[in-house]
């Protein structure tokens, strides 16, 4: 299911029972102003989310972006979303969403990977700011809202190097 915004506490007990999984389009959400995701909510329901992206109403196809809007939108509720969150949602949590977590989400071995390398060595308000970060946690936080397609250096589909610098 996409969006799943104005959920009755009957329909996430419904989308919960057959093992629904919700997509969140954030920028799409707030593109149209169609409201807030109640990402808590479902969680506590055990309905699996994963981050995705909405062209028709959206304004992009970039996933950090996406993350980034997820963060405030959450914030707006009152909820915190730590950084490892966004990039679980993103990545193993979007894969079992889809019931493709024996396949991709992660690097364990034998899954298909799909990824980008960032390089920010040029970008020195990137730098300074990630250098002044406490922990990895920090980091991945600042490059979440930071990093920009600009960072893409190397682009990797099912583990084999693109020839072509992109996001996936």
């Amino acid at each position: 299911l996409a969006h799943s915004i104005h959920s009755t506490t009957a329909e996430l007990q419904r989308m919960a029972a057959p093992g629904c999984a919700v997509c969140h389009c954030p920028t799409s959400n707030l593109y149209l102003g169609s409201g807030l995701f109640p990402l808590r909510r479902h969680l506590d329901y055990g309905i699996p989310v994963a981050i995705g992206t909405d062209i028709g109403a959206g304004t992009e196809f970039y996933v950090w972006r996406e993350l980034a809007d997820a963060y405030k939108i959450q914030q707006l509720q009152g909820v915190g979303l730590p950084a490892g969150q966004m990039l679980y949602l993103a990545t193993l949590g979007g894969a079992k969403a889809l019931r493709l977590d024996h396949e991709t989400g992660n690097f364990a071995p034998g899954k298909s990977a799909d990824f980008w390398v960032l390089g920010y060595e040029e970008d020195a308000y990137l730098c300074e700011r990630l250098a002044r970060c406490a922990n990895h946690e920090e980091q991945l936080f600042a490059l979440l809202h930071l990093a920009s397609p600009g960072h893409v250096r190397e682009t990797y589909a099912q583990g084999a190097l693109c020839p072509i610098a992109g996001p996936p």
